[in-house]
Order: structure tokens, then C-alpha cells, then sequence
């Protein structure tokens, strides 16, 4: 069974982009909530996934659309998790010029969905929007640098129906750039790529690091 992976930070690092109030419902309830419907899907005879990037591909493949919603999900927002920072702190290089594109297309997006920052192995950077629980994994070649959920859960407690002004603070605050620089080394062929922590044994005696 999968755990939820600690927060980096305290409940209240994030304020005020993701106020204290929200995050405790984002990461305890949604993320949760998520977890626990993947954890029963995974509790049928015969699966015993060794990591989740294997049961979305398996998902993937095998059509099953439940369990890779519920599998993407709890990806996707342990990966957000980790790709926030308490530090404010500005692009280098490459990833420098990107708010405008990052910012505009998540706006744009219709519905709920994720917007993500992924190279490819040459470096080459791209704004992907995903639709409901998709992420990246499947978009061949690239790897996901940092990630922003797009559903209202994430931001309306604290911007209300604002969805650009989320985009535009978070952009400012909350991304960890040196998350995302270790990421796009990974792109272009230097060291492994984030991946979810493993499946652990009791998920009820603590939260993984």
C-alpha cells in the first residue's frame, strides 16, 4: 500500500499563495482521499505493484481508467508537493522567461487539469496542460520539472473563482527552483528523475518521508 509522503514544509510555509486552511484540505483531504481509493483498487488478489510509475503505465496500457485516475492523482500532487519551497527564489538559465506562457496557458485551460514545466533530452522546455488527473508521464521523451494543480480545490479558498492570480503568485513564491534544476538535469541525461516513494508495508505508522 502507498503513504502519503510528508510535506517538505509546515502547513503554514506556504502562506498566504496556499493559506494554512487550504493546504490541510488539499493534502489531507483531496491527496487523502485519493490515496485511499488507489490503496483499495490495489487491494485485489494479484497486485502487488513495486512502485506507482509502474501502475500508471500497467493502467495506461491496460485501459483501466479508475485506477489510473486514482493513481495520477495521488502522483501528481506528491510531486507538487515536492516541487513547492517555503524560499522565494528566481529561475536561472534556461528556466528563466517562462511565467508568462505558465501563467497564460493554465489560465486559459478549461476545467480542472494540471499545468506543468517539462524538458526534453535535448533541453528543450515546454508548458504542458494536462486535462483532470493526467500527468506527463506518458508524454514521451519529456520529464516534468514542476507542476501546479489546476483544480479549484487548490486555489479557491483562497483567490475565490481567481484562477490567474493563483497562477501568477505561485509562480513568484512557491515554485523550488532547485527542484526543477535537478530535474532538467535529469532531462538532458544527468542523474534519475523524482520518483513516488515506494509502497510501504502499514500505511497507518507514519507518513513517508
Amino acid at each position: 500500500m502507498f503513504a502519503l509522503p510528508s510535506l517538505p514544509y509546515r502547513y503554514d510555509g506556504l502562506a498566504p499563495v496556499i493559506s494554512e486552511r487550504s493546504l490541510r484540505l488539499h493534502y489531507d483531504t483531496h491527496h487523502g482521499g485519493c490515496l485511499e481509493a488507489l490503496n483499495a483498487l490495489l487491494a485485489a488478489p494479484g497486485r502487488s505493484p513495486r512502485e506507482l510509475e509502474e501502475v500508471i503505465a500497467e493502467a495506461s496500457q491496460a485501459g483501466e481508467r479508475q485506477l489510473l485516475n486514482c493513481a495520477a492523482q495521488v502522483w501528481n500532487h506528491s510531486f507538487f508537493w515536492a516541487a513547492m519551497s517555503t524560499r522565494a527564489r528566481s529561475p536561472k538559465g534556461a528556466l528563466a522567461g517562462l511565467k508568462s506562457a505558465f501563467v497564460s496557458e493554465g489560465t486559459a485551460h478549461f476545467g480542472p487539469g494540471w499545468i506543468w514545466l517539462a524538458a526534453n533530452e535535448i533541453g528543450c522546455l515546454r508548458v504542458v496542460v494536462t486535462r483532470d488527473g493526467d500527468d506527463t508521464l506518458r508524454e514521451a521523451g519529456f520529464v516534468p520539472l514542476l507542476a501546479c494543480d489546476l483544480w479549484e480545490h487548490a486555489y479557491y479558498l483562497d483567490h475565490e473563482h481567481d484562477r490567474r492570480a493563483f497562477l501568477d503568485a505561485w509562480f513568484d513564491a512557491l515554485p523550488n527552483w532547485d527542484f526543477a534544476a535537478r530535474q532538467y538535469a535529469t532531462a538532458c541525461g544527468r542523474g534519475e528523475p523524482w520518483r513516488h516513494p515506494a509502497p510501504v508495508d502499514d500505511v497507518t505508522k507514519a507518513k513517508v518521508a
